[in-house]
């Protein structure tokens, strides 16, 4: 930047805020960086002391910080997603509508390492709601040297951040247990998935009580997908007790088993599969009692059809363990994060 007489600025942008204040009225900036200087800008300038300005001096090899932002936005915003305008450097982003982030965690860490870069996001796979926010991204300095920009621009062909909308899904369940089937006890789970599919927009089209007869588990599971379901829930039976035939019955299906067993407490116990496409979970007795389990990390990600494998749910691990806080404001806390 370069320091000129206020008489002469007019056209050229400046390069820090000018701070007016009128006692008892207002103080704040008059004129923000940024600001082309208009000709009618120049006696106000004068009158608030300023005879001589700080402007930004371009010599084709510097991009102004608002540029720079804007090349970031090109690179990181994707579907599902609107911005603001630059302002003071920054611009941010905001979810268009419902739905799960996805983000190229590799992508922005490569924007970053390369200095004086600074994209920052909120963790990836978070169900978010339209008006989130979602990402901020500005340049350090003022400005930039242009060949900064070159480099940001090699990082990506496509948008590092995307939202993917939530479509209509509907679901089938089948409860296990004879205690259930038998009257014994009240069946809690399908009220507990009721609740958290309807958050959704899920609605469940059948509830079949299969008891601890696996082959009757897997008969049911096979018929709900040929009857036609975007999802199918077996609730329950699913520890390494010889009497929990749950995993054995979803295994017996043909399905492709993705995990038995995550690194997440609560729903260390869960199996995750896909029977021709259709995702098929084993949830343990914990999704019934726990506030928020493994359910309710993979739940966004089947209703988006954001196929889950084995080393998604490893990678869990940290940040897999829920604290169990007084006052829940999942997802925004680090469980699954």
């Amino acid at each position: 930047m370069k320091e000129i007489e206020t008489v002469n600025a007019a056209g050229h942008i400046l390069c820090h805020d000018i701070t007016q204040i009128i006692p008892g009225k207002f103080k704040g900036a008059r004129f923000k960086k940024g600001h082309i200087i208009r000709d009618e800008d120049i006696p106000v300038l004068i009158s608030l002391g300023k005879e001589h300005v700080f402007v930004w001096e371009n010599d084709g090899s510097i991009i102004h910080e608002n540029d720079a932002a804007r090349i970031l936005l090109g690179l990181c915003c994707g579907d599902g997603l609107e911005h603001t305008e630059p302002s003071e450097g920054k611009i941010e982003m905001r979810a268009a509508h419902d739905g799960l982030l996805k983000i190229d965690t590799d992508g922005i860490y490569s924007l970053n390492r390369l200095g004086n870069i600074c994209v920052s996001t909120i963790h990836p796979n978070t169900p978010v709601k339209a008006g989130d926010r979602i990402c901020g991204m500005r340049v350090i300095p003022l400005a930039v040297k242009k060949e900064l920009m070159d480099q940001a621009r090699a990082v990506t062909d496509r948008p590092l951040i995307n939202i993917i909308p939530y479509t209509k899904k509907r679901a089938r369940i089948a409860v296990t247990g004879n205690e259930i089937k038998k009257g014994l006890i009240e069946d809690r789970f399908t009220q507990v998935l009721e609740r958290k599919l309807a958050e959704y927009g899920v609605n469940i089209d059948e509830v079949v009580y299969t008891g601890d007869d696996d082959k009757y588990i897997t008969d049911t599971v096979m018929s709900f997908a040929k009857a036609g379901t975007d999802m199918i829930f077996c609730t329950g039976g699913m520890s390494v007790d010889p009497d929990d035939k749950t995993p054995l019955a979803i295994r017996n299906t043909g399905a492709e088993i993705i995990t038995y067993g995550a690194p997440v407490l609560p729903g260390a116990m869960i199996l995750i599969a896909y029977l021709n496409g259709i995702p098929v979970a084993g949830l343990p007795g914990c999704v019934m009692y726990a506030g928020r389990t493994i359910f309710d990390l993979i739940l966004p990600r089947i209703i988006a059809d954001d196929r889950i494998s084995s080393e998604d749910i490893m990678r869990l691990g940290v940040g897999g363990f829920c604290r169990g806080c007084d006052i829940c404001t999942f997802p925004n806390c680090g469980f699954g994060k």
